[in-house]
């Protein structure tokens, strides 16, 4: 392990008011197993190892996947790597929604049967009797919120879930309130964490959505957190991004983050990244870790080194003022629930 990483420790935060603390960076997998556009496995199983122990060397202890990641390789791995650690150091999610099996329109959403099914065959995959957050990956308007939190809460009850989490809902947040008041008036477990899409760029959570979280003790651990990559700076005004490439072949990212205005907020990111002696991206999740209702962002890494860079987002501290600078950088106003 280098220096860089031997100084490394990752603290620990409350989680909402789930009564559990979780590493103030979360570590998410989704590229784990996954194939990219050449037909290569992005990361592999052997890194996929890698990395888990570079992180739980650094002191983490939340690991995020979904059953969808690699078409169920990523929670293969992950089962198999916590066959040599301490299941009960760590807290693991993982999220239910996308569909699983050609032909099978009941594999996709949160109907009872498909969230029943699911669950035990991703505990296996796992290789573990429960996980600490279960979240629902997105919103399925063709299922009840009665029909899903009382499916839901019958995970609680079983000991195969521990607490329920919402991810990408930004636009739905009311979905989310209703259904938990549902939860409330019936005795259920409702839902505790939130995973929505947050960073200098995507701001669409602040006002209402984060207001929601706050006032009823959600925890919020956005993904996306260094926009896709847009601000670890890789990509500048003159560069002429590859159509093959990812980035390339995303009209969303071309439309959200390759514009003067996005570019005007990284210029402005890189201006306190000097002043700190630190890089674009460090700065960028140090500045999610200051944002009041932001519980824990979800890093993710393709290299041992990337992961190494992102910790180290820890030990910056970032005046008032330049988070007032940063988070002005792009215009207002937010407000998305």
């Amino acid at each position: 392990m280098d220096t860089t990483m031997s100084n490394i420790s990752l603290d620990f935060v409350q989680l909402g008011r789930t009564g559990i603390k979780t590493s103030e960076l979360q570590f998410g997998t989704w590229r784990f197993g996954r194939t990219t556009e050449t037909g290569e496995t992005e990361i592999s199983e052997d890194q996929a190892y890698e990395l888990l122990d570079a992180y739980a060397n650094a002191g983490g202890r939340y690991i995020d996947t979904a059953d969808i990641y690699g078409g169920g390789d990523c929670e293969k791995w992950i089962g198999r790597w916590l066959e040599d650690q301490d299941r009960e150091r760590f807290t693991i999610a993982s999220k239910i929604y996308w569909q699983t099996r050609d032909g099978d329109p009941n594999s996709r959403g949160t109907n009872r049967k498909n969230i029943r099914h699911r669950i035990d065959r991703l505990l296996d995959r796992l290789q573990t009797d429960y996980v600490d957050v279960l979240y629902i990956h997105r919103w399925d308007d063709l299922t009840s919120a009665e029909e899903l939190m009382k499916t839901l809460n019958g995970l609680v009850e079983s000991g195969r879930v521990h607490y329920l989490g919402a991810s990408t809902l930004r636009p739905n947040a009311w979905k989310v309130a209703r259904a938990n008041a549902i939860a409330q008036e019936r005795g259920w477990e409702p839902f505790t964490v939130l995973q929505p899409r947050y960073n200098l760029i995507d701001r669409e959570i602040e006002g209402n959505y984060l207001e929601f979280a706050h006032r009823c003790n959600l925890a919020v651990c956005p993904w996306s957190p260094l926009a896709q990559g847009f601000l670890t700076g890789k990509y500048d005004r003159s560069q002429q991004v590859p159509e093959s490439s990812k980035a390339g072949q995303s009209s969303r990212f071309q439309e959200s983050y390759l514009t003067e205005q996005s570019f005007a907020v990284h210029d402005v990111l890189d201006q306190v990244a000097d002043e700190v002696s630190s890089t674009p991206a460090r700065v960028a999740l140090a500045w999610l870790m200051h944002r009041d209702g932001v519980t824990a962002p979800i890093i993710g890494a393709r290299t041992v080194e990337q992961l190494k860079e992102n910790l180290q987002a820890t030990q910056i501290d970032l005046s008032t003022d330049q988070v007032r600078r940063l988070t002005e950088a792009k215009e207002g106003p937010y407000d998305s629930l």
